[in-house]
């Protein structure tokens, strides 16, 4: 475990209003140019030069590339943290037909700014991490489906490839081989929902963006009913550093079961929000002090620790957790995005509450009826206890409908909308009670 002298030692530099531990793997986000020179001169497309043998060496098959990322303990960085490597296994490589792989840069998570970043900085690094997963999985084409909200990110990446296929990075026979792979840029409409992957595939297929049943999963029937295989743009981001320096040399980084650096999006009540990269494992409050700690020097209250989905965690808990998959869902929460959210002991988890259930009802798509009808009624409640119009038994009726919303619909936007409203009531049930009976807030200071 390493403390802030030690993140010191190891030069870490500023990462867009952050800290960037682990230079290697994302590069100097904040001065870096974005262009193919540049990322060449760090190194860049030295992993595919690798695999495909035009390094001097003989080149790696697809199975030993498989066999790095499985080795390096990398997890799914989009939210679910599912192995990589794995994931990779389940795509059927002796499929006779065309088979697809999909980047998600739906970044719509509220607080999560951390994919734009990397394709608006260093978008070649997830061009050279997706060329490589379609050799692993003997894959042709892929589309990288980017957040409507951020147009410039799309124009810079759409720069990026033709960059990479004038280089021969991209395209037919890349560097000679027998290796083809085409890369398109996919502009979504900024719907939330297609951040979830049957939805993104959806859209991709020129449909509304509407999640699909499962099974059947991608991985045997995705885009236009072949096998795909979704990663999120952060962890394509991860895989050339693997591949260059071995599976082992990233495991090392972090802990057990959480190999690795992962990039954080901390924002609210911090006195510098950004990006900051660190190994998982770090201590909570090692990432609050890389931060600059709370806000005008005001106590800590409560956490979001993975993004606006996951259940809020009180500060006591908080400051014991570590930042890794395991050490947060053992807090009852769960690591998601990485979007950390900071609230000081002047904020009313009332209000946090109204605004976070009004998102996920602005954003269900509609399809399932506990969601579409349930994520209006939740916010309803929570608006009038809000209003000083709550009544006594709106506390256990939000519980209620929250539990017959969880688990209960086709994706997870009705669990998102759920597990905060019954996280809030478990740790702040007090503050909903004194807003009912008082018609007030009992934060004097809430601004």
């Amino acid at each position: 475990m390493l403390d802030l002298s030690q993140f010191q030692a190891t030069g870490a530099e500023t990462c867009f209003h952050g800290r960037h531990i682990n230079p290697q793997i994302y590069a100097d986000l904040n001065g870096a140019n974005w262009s193919l020179k540049d990322y060449e001169a760090r190194g860049g497309y030295a992993a595919l030069r690798k695999i495909l043998g035009k390094d001097g060496g003989e080149g790696l098959t697809q199975d030993q590339v498989i066999a790095e990322v499985k080795a390096s303990g990398l997890r799914g960085r989009g939210g679910a943290g599912f192995p990589t490597g794995l994931k990779w296994s389940f795509m059927p490589r002796a499929f006779p037909g065309q088979k697809y792989l999909v980047c998600n840069s739906d970044e719509g998570e509220p607080g999560t700014a951390k994919d734009r970043e990397i394709l608006r900085h260093n978008p070649h690094i997830v061009i050279e991490g997706m060329a490589i997963a379609a050799y692993a999985m003997g894959i042709s084409v892929g589309f990288n489906y980017i957040h409507g909200e951020i147009f410039e990110v799309y124009e810079r990446f759409e720069a990026a490839l033709e960059e990479a296929r004038a280089a021969g990075y991209l395209g037919d026979n890349i560097m000679g081989s027998n290796f083809s792979f085409q890369l398109h840029a996919h502009h979504g409409f900024g719907a939330y929902i297609c951040g979830e992957e049957t939805a993104l595939i959806e859209s991709i297929e020129g449909k509304k963006g509407q999640p699909r049943f499962k099974p059947p999963f991608p991985a045997s029937f995705g885009v236009y009913g072949k096998p795909t295989t979704i990663n999120n743009t952060d962890t394509f981001a991860a895989v050339p550093w693997i591949i260059r320096n071995g599976g082992e040399a990233v495991l090392a980084v972090g802990k057990p079961n959480n190999g690795g650096t992962k990039l954080f999006t901390v924002s609210g009540d911090v006195e510098r929000p950004g990006n900051y990269e660190i190994p998982l494992g770090t201590p909570f409050s090692t990432l609050l002090e890389l931060c600059g700690g709370v806000r005008g020097g005001k106590k800590l209250k409560a956490v979001i620790p993975g993004g606006s989905s996951s259940p809020v965690i009180p500060a006591h808990i908080m400051m014991e957790c570590t930042m890794d998959y395991d050490s947060i869902a053992k807090a009852g929460s769960m690591l998601g995005s990485g979007a950390v959210i900071v609230m000081d002991e002047t904020r009313c988890m009332v209000k946090s509450l109204q605004r976070l259930s009004y998102f996920y009802m602005h954003e269900s798509c509609g399809q399932c009826t506990p969601c579409r009808e349930g994520t209006g009624w939740l916010w309803r409640m929570v608006d009038r206890i809000e209003r000083g119009e709550g009544r006594p038994e709106d506390i256990d009726l939000l519980n209620s409908v929250a539990d017959n919303i969880q688990g209960r619909t086709i994706c997870a936007l009705g669990d998102a909308a759920a597990m905060p409203v019954r996280a809030f009531i478990k740790h702040y049930r007090d503050e909903f009670v004194h807003h009912i009976e008082h018609k007030t807030c009992m934060v004097p200071a809430y601004i």
